[in-house]
């Protein structure tokens, strides 16, 4: 059964659209990243699944039960849904301890400590029960944070921005330890960020927002290999775009001369349109006589990113070629793969 699902939500506020028209489906177990830039309507969403936020149309529900709808609404702390904060939200007056057991109820003092142990180990902070938040460094009180919202044993977490606060050296280990601990447990989880490096770390699905819709929903593979909009492409990575002049369902003519499509071209013969090109689906071969010429060069490490001019195009074409240098003329070419055409 769906963990989350949210048909046809609408939010206002002081008249002014939020969300218009959201439909999302979130599968047990599955971790999916609302991204988009700031404003978009991503944590309003966030706060409306949570129950801090009303909707004026539609209907959220989880595992088949309605929290908001036209005549149906839950309260927050009813509708066990977890949330991390971006500022942890810890109570500084409270213990580790009674941090994470919080929002527990129901358990006799055995139970609570066992749950309590449960916790601390899941989160790597066994040992520190009866700290303060102030003795704890960023990260820990971000497992804290994780261990509390886990505690209670909720239905769904949800993660606003959680990782904006955590030091740029331990963010990616500490998303990884997160999303072992929500695989392990079986828990679904909502996460907002505007990284898409958050997400594709993070998340298994992402839903891509535009001024309150979701205009694209899937893997993250899918969304970067085929975006269906020029907004999404250029919101999950750098690419080019080259006029191309379509000569069959598999093939096109561009500036960097014809180019082959592993799958099948959507569009008609003769049809003109924008072509994407990854920074890395392009490759230079140097060349006396080739067409195009290199007009910048960055070093990074394992790769080299290009500046390469052809006609009145600049391609960035990230290449393992490092010896090339500006000023050289190159040939471009890009292997064939599903093209993308806009």
């Amino acid at each position: 059964m769906s963990t989350l699902t949210i048909e046809n939500v609408f939010s206002d506020y002081q008249g002014q659209v939020i969300l218009n028209g959201l439909n999302l489906t979130l599968q047990q177990g599955e971790i999916v990243a609302l991204l988009g830039p700031s404003g978009c309507g991503k944590t309003t969403l966030l706060r409306a699944i949570a129950g801090l936020q009303p909707i004026s149309q539609g209907t959220i529900k989880i595992n088949g039960d309605a929290l908001s709808s036209d005549n149906v609404f839950i309260p927050s702390e009813q509708r066990g849904v977890g949330m991390i904060f971006q500022d942890y939200a810890l109570f500084p007056h409270l213990t580790v301890a009674d941090n994470i057991l919080f929002g527990v109820k129901g358990l006799n003092k055995i139970e609570r400590q066992a749950r309590l142990d449960e916790m601390l180990e899941l989160v790597k902070l066994a040992g520190l029960s009866q700290r303060y938040p102030h003795e704890l460094s960023g990260g820990q009180q971000q497992r804290v944070s994780i261990a509390r919202a886990l505690a209670y044993q909720p239905q769904l977490l949800l993660l606003d921005e959680p990782f904006s606060n955590i030091d740029a050296q331990v963010r990616n280990e500490m998303m990884l330890e997160i999303r072992n601990i929500l695989k392990q447990r079986n828990v679904s989880a909502v996460f907002v960020t505007h990284s898409k490096d958050e997400a594709f770390v993070f998340a298994d699905k992402l839903a891509l927002f535009k001024e309150g819709s979701i205009i694209q929903h899937g893997l993250a593979e899918e969304l970067y290999a085929h975006p269906n909009d020029r907004y999404v492409a250029e919101f999950l990575g750098a690419g080019n775009y080259l006029p191309v002049t379509v000569n069959s369902c598999m093939e096109v003519s561009s500036p960097i001369g014809v180019l082959q499509s592993s799958a099948s071209i959507n569009y008609p013969v003769d049809y003109q349109g924008q072509l994407l090109l990854r920074p890395q689906q392009v490759e230079l071969v140097a060349d006396e006589q080739g067409l195009a010429v290199i007009v910048e060069r960055r070093f990074l490490g394992t790769v080299c990113h290009y500046w390469v001019k052809v006609e009145e195009h600049c391609l960035e074409v990230r290449s393992q070629l490092l010896q090339l240098s500006p000023g050289q003329k190159v040939n471009l070419f890009a292997p064939a793969h599903p093209l993308v055409i806009f």
